[in-house]
């Protein structure tokens, strides 16, 4: 008999409430969840194709091991024997830091992904550490860093109460939103206009978020932080700036109008190709608005200027007094958070205090640049051993990171390489020893990053919908041998890693004065804890201690792990709240409105106002039925307007001879790729787009259908060199390339080609 089952959506960062319909322990059938706290019954295509995703024939049943150079199965025992052989005899040889540690997007997806990696980079002890940061939001991890003191701190915009949002380089009708985590983002938007409330979008593309919008700027790509920096000197020379409750907890403001002299509206618009009265406008619509937020996501990080636009953001929404204020911006306070902490000074936020061995960048939240990786494999140096092994969580940076095919020939020269991931793919394909995960109905779900950029508090947790296979092993239990093999422990009891977290972490709660627990027995606490394993203790004991908790008895109607379970459509916690100055870990104990390091960087932005491209620019693009590079494998997700197009303004097809649907030649700093051309209206003349995570052309994986459609790779265009010199967030956006046409029936060059 068919029975359903909750399960909270992994594809994208919406986290909505789905309902499974089971059958023979498979999923058939996924529904939104009507009764879901959060997300209200709203579904979009990739949670409806979550049963195709779940049973994917391609994904990998068994470990692999590499034996006498090929993949074998292989039995779980023999995959970490492999494992611990494979890395041990490298860190006792080289040193921790020749040991890389990879993390792609899905981590922050999943509950081992969220629990386990902080623990595997603690026991090995390496600065090696590269993740998908580094290609997507790393700029505004460094700008909260710098203005808050704490890279996690990141204001999200009150969508449900807001009267003006002004969205910059973001299409949450097609991504579901970013660093804002919001179902139904689409639906929000439209209740936002139908109180009267006023949505701009500045983008390069008529996007179709761009569309629903009452003003739609097609800024030039790459200009975002001159426009926004020029909308802040109108803000001062009219004096239409207004800190109200915020006065007390800033600082720095008074030096601004100096620091942005240089970036008035007339200055700007030549190189924004966005007319003075717009600028204008949009800085006079933002403040007169009751209130307002300003958001800014991918398009705005992934260019030269990332971190300046990121930090402009809050400058706007701090000199129009909608930081941490309802309908402004605000900072989430989620159910798994540390106990608050007292308002005060704190220690700040540091920037390079490690860098990488070849081209000596930055360090920024503990992470070097993904673009990076390939030559801290394959370029000697006298500094230091180069990367020698690779662990990879979740990972495709052949396909996500700048110049894959370098990379591709780097991962081939490693010494070991471990893949946790359910799929060989492009990377994968490179690894000694592959641990694939079981599907997300056989795994448990909570959202511990998501919910930290939530739009609304709320809590929630759903058990495995279906009961592990045989022969799977629980994702949590995969990370915890993997902790064990690469840390010296191979052959102890997994459930060990678990208990260790619990014991320290009690044992630091009950010393802390500021606990609910303080001074207690952890040992008498930890007896306390629930849940059926490790996981699951450790979930509960965030809970009880987190900021809606119950302390340990402390505050009897708190949250518990038994609580949860017993609402499992999870708990409303409230609308976003005001929390200035407690949030704030700055020295001063203030919002530092101007930071040394990006007093620093404005220069190379003046510099940037004399610069115009000469030809055509590149800007990426995305599909609402896809995430990345991990979904193109399910047939319900590809085809229709989810496809590897060139999208080009048909003033620039018809000056290059480009028809609509004919094959044309992009060339770019790392390499030239052929795709079909696209002719367009919905991108500005002057820029071509092509979305990302696409490529899947490359001998050795195991993606059948995507490989039917494989696309072509647009990272391949990049050469890794250009980077925000703050962040190390690679450049993947507003960069120079050259198009011309294929002529139909020549041979087509590779889809992917080195230069």
């Amino acid at each position: 008999m068919p029975r359903t089952a909750l399960r909270i959506c992994p594809l994208c960062e919406a986290t909505c409430g789905l309902t499974l319909t089971v059958e023979d322990g498979r999923v058939t059938r996924a529904r939104g969840d009507r009764d879901d706290v959060f997300s209200k019954g709203f579904i979009c295509p990739k949670g409806a194709a979550f049963p195709a995703l779940d049973s994917d024939p391609d994904r990998l049943r068994a470990p692999l091991v590499r034996v006498d150079g090929v993949l074998r199965e292989a039995t779980w025992d023999e995959a970490f024997d492999a494992v611990a052989a494979g890395l041990r005899p490298v860190v006792e040889r080289h040193g921790p830091h020749a040991v890389g540690v990879v993390l792609g997007n899905p981590n922050v997806h999943t509950m081992a992904g969220a629990l386990y990696p902080p623990l595997l980079l603690a026991g090995l002890g390496t600065r090696s550490l590269f993740t998908a940061s580094t290609v997507d939001q790393m700029p505004k991890h460094v700008s909260s860093g710098l203005l808050f003191g704490d890279a996690q701190a990141i204001p999200v915009p009150d969508l449900d109460r807001t009267d003006h949002l002004l969205l910059i380089g973001a299409n949450p009708l097609e991504s579901n939103g970013s660093l804002c985590t919001a179902p139904d983002f689409p639906g929000r938007l439209k209740a936002l206009r139908a109180r009267g409330g006023t949505l701009t979008v500045v983008d390069p593309r008529r996007t179709r978020t761009a569309r629903l919008a009452d003003r739609h700027v097609a800024v030039r790509p790459g200009t975002d932080a001159m426009l926004l920096a020029a909308m802040v000197t109108v803000l001062l020379d009219e004096g239409l700036t207004d800190l109200g409750g915020l006065a007390p907890h800033v600082q720095g403001a008074d030096e601004l109008a100096a620091a942005l002299a240089d970036f008035t509206p007339e200055t700007v618009a030549p190189a924004c190709d966005v007319d003075a009265d717009t600028v204008r406008a949009l800085a006079r619509e933002l403040a007169a608005a009751p209130t307002a937020a300003v958001y800014a996501r991918i398009g705005s990080c992934t260019v030269p200027h990332g971190t300046l636009a990121s930090w402009l953001v809050d400058v706007l929404n701090t000199l129009t007094g909608n930081l941490d204020r309802p309908g402004g911006a605000l900072f989430p306070q989620a159910a798994t958070d540390r106990t608050p902490r007292p308002a005060g000074p704190g220690r700040g936020f540091a920037l390079g205090r490690w860098h990488s061995r070849v081209s000596r960048h930055p360090e920024a939240k503990g992470e070097l640049p993904l673009a990076a990786l390939a030559e801290e494999i394959d370029t000697p140096t006298d500094e230091g051993t180069p990367v020698r092994a690779l662990i990879a969580v979740a990972a495709n940076p052949v396909l996500s990171a700048p110049d894959g095919d370098r990379l591709d020939k780097a991962l081939e020269s490693l010494d070991f390489m471990v893949s946790v991931d359910p799929y060989l793919n492009e990377t994968s394909r490179h690894a000694h020893v592959v641990l694939p995960p079981p599907p997300p109905a056989q795994s448990p779900h909570h959202d511990f990053a998501f919910n930290t950029l939530a739009v609304r508090h709320q809590v929630r947790y759903t058990r495995p919908a279906v009961p592990l296979q045989p022969g799977r092993m629980a994702e949590t239990e995969i990370m915890a041998r993997l902790i064990l093999a690469a840390t010296g422990q191979h052959g102890a009891d997994p459930a060990a890693v678990d208990a260790l977290v619990v014991d320290q972490t009690l044992g630091k709660a009950v010393r802390d004065p500021n606990s609910p627990v303080h001074g207690r027995d952890p040992q008498e606490l930890a007896a306390r804890l629930t849940g059926d394993n490790g996981p699951e203790r450790r979930l509960d004991m965030m809970l009880r201690l987190g900021p809606y908790g119950e302390g340990f008895g402390a505050r009897p109607d708190g949250l518990t792990l038994e609580r949860l379970l017993a609402h499992p459509h999870g708990i409303d916690l409230g609308p976003l709240r005001p929390r200035l100055p407690q949030p704030l870990k700055t020295v001063s104990g203030k919002v530092e409105l101007l930071p040394g390091p990006i007093t620093d960087d404005l220069p190379r932005l003046r510099a940037a106002l004399a610069e115009r491209p000469a030809g055509l620019v590149l800007v990426g693009r995305r599909h609402l039925r896809s995430n990345n590079s991990w979904m193109h494998n399910v047939p319900a997700l590809t085809g229709g307007t989810n496809r590897c197009t060139l999208h080009i303004h048909p003033e620039d097809a018809g000056r290059l001879g480009v028809r609509d649907g004919e094959p044309v030649r992009v060339k770019g700093a790392g390499g030239e790729v052929i795709t079909p051309a696209e002719v367009t209206t919905e991108v500005r003349r002057g820029v071509v787009s092509l979305p990302h995570g696409w490529g899947h052309d490359r001998p050795g994986t195991r993606l059948r259908h995507a490989a039917t459609d494989p696309g072509v790779n647009v990272n391949q265009l990049l050469d890794g060199s250009l980077l925000d010199p703050l962040s190390g967030n690679a450049v993947l956006n507003g960069v120079p390339v050259e198009v011309s046409a294929q002529a139909p029936g020549r041979p087509d060059a590779p889809h992917s080609a080195a230069t």
